[in-house]
């Protein structure tokens, strides 16, 4: 099934009830920090649905009051069996809310507590347009489409088709950077994230589930519109930074926080979505884009720090290994 297809038959059934009022996006990791650009789509964007991001865990223990009738709960887990993810579905499953599960493992635990399951695009040589993040957009795109309506969705749609081309094109520019990046601060034990807007995401994503998770490096993702309200002063010529500058609104704060770094910082990684070729997709909606950009970018930049490390991206000390 497709997500449109979902969505049109969810609000198919709730137009009795008064449609769609809250989405619930619901994940852990990678899949919450993939579902970061439709929240902030949803909240831009929407006059009359209410977007709420949660930890799947923190859904379960500290759930909105506002969960009912009206709401929808997207979820995702790529395995299909994250604990906190699968009982969070199950939870609303179970009160009769509409779930959509976006996993890569269709016959996972998963699938048994969801309405709707959706699969997405994985791997090295998978199809950008149809990975985790764009589909959970692409959700939260119909929606707004099918419910107040989205000047913009040929535009957007336009979008999707060009997204695999650009981030392509992009990771082969940046392959001799990645190299010595990955030479220059292989002997680092921390590495700060920077970004903002719908491709903060991506930075987050970089800071728990890479540097922290799979290369055991501190790291913390630093928000640039927050940068000046107290992170700035760690800043020195010795402290790593990886700044997004991304297309759309909030460039203006990533650039703010760019000038700063090069006065008084030295070690700065810059990833420009404007320079990788982003801003062919239309300034209405490319601001949406950025996180799919940055995060496949990143990816080229890991395999080259963890192969420079000799810290191969599948080494863990805890995760599946220990009871927790």
């Amino acid at each position: 099934m497709t997500v449109k297809e979902a969505v049109t038959e969810i609000i198919e059934k709730k137009q009795k009830d008064g449609g769609i009022r809250e989405v619930y996006f619901v994940g852990c990791g990678g899949s919450l920090g993939a579902f970061y650009p439709a929240k902030i789509f949803l909240e831009t964007e929407s006059q009359s649905i209410h977007a709420g991001w949660y930890n799947s865990n923190e859904f379960l223990h500290n759930t909105p009051r506002r969960l009912g009738k009206n709401s929808v709960v997207i979820t995702a887990s790529h395995r299909g069996d994250t604990p906190e993810t699968v009982k969070a579905a199950k939870m609303a499953y179970e009160a009769g809310i509409p779930v959509i599960a976006l996993t890569w493992s269709p016959d996972s635990p998963i699938t048994e507590v969801a309405d709707y399951v959706v699969s997405y695009t994985f791997g090295p040589d998978k199809d950008i347009a149809g990975e985790k993040t764009v589909v959970g957009l692409l959700a939260a795109v119909e929606i707004l489409h099918q419910t107040e309506g989205y000047d913009n969705y040929e535009t957007f749609l336009e979008g999707v088709s060009r997204i695999d081309g650009i981030v392509k094109r992009a990771r082969r520019q940046v392959e001799k950077r990645a190299m010595a990046f990955a030479r220059e601060y292989k002997e680092d034990r921390v590495i700060y994230n920077m970004g903002s807007g719908a491709g903060y995401g991506a930075a987050y994503m970089e800071s728990i589930c890479i540097f922290m998770e799979m290369q055991w490096i501190h790291s913390a993702s630093i928000h640039t519109g927050e940068f000046f309200h107290g992170p700035f002063e760690i800043t020195d010529a010795e402290v790593p930074f990886f700044i997004q500058i991304s297309e759309g609104p909030t460039k203006e704060l990533d650039e703010r926080a760019l000038t700063f770094l090069k006065k008084y910082a030295k070690r700065i990684e810059v990833l420009d979505a404007k320079e990788l070729g982003l801003s062919t997709i239309d300034s209405s909606v490319v601001s949406y884009f950025n996180h799919s950009l940055f995060n496949n970018v990143y990816d080229v930049y890991n395999h080259a720090l963890a192969e420079s490390r000799e810290h191969p991206l599948t080494t863990r000390r805890y995760m599946w290994k220990v009871e927790y």
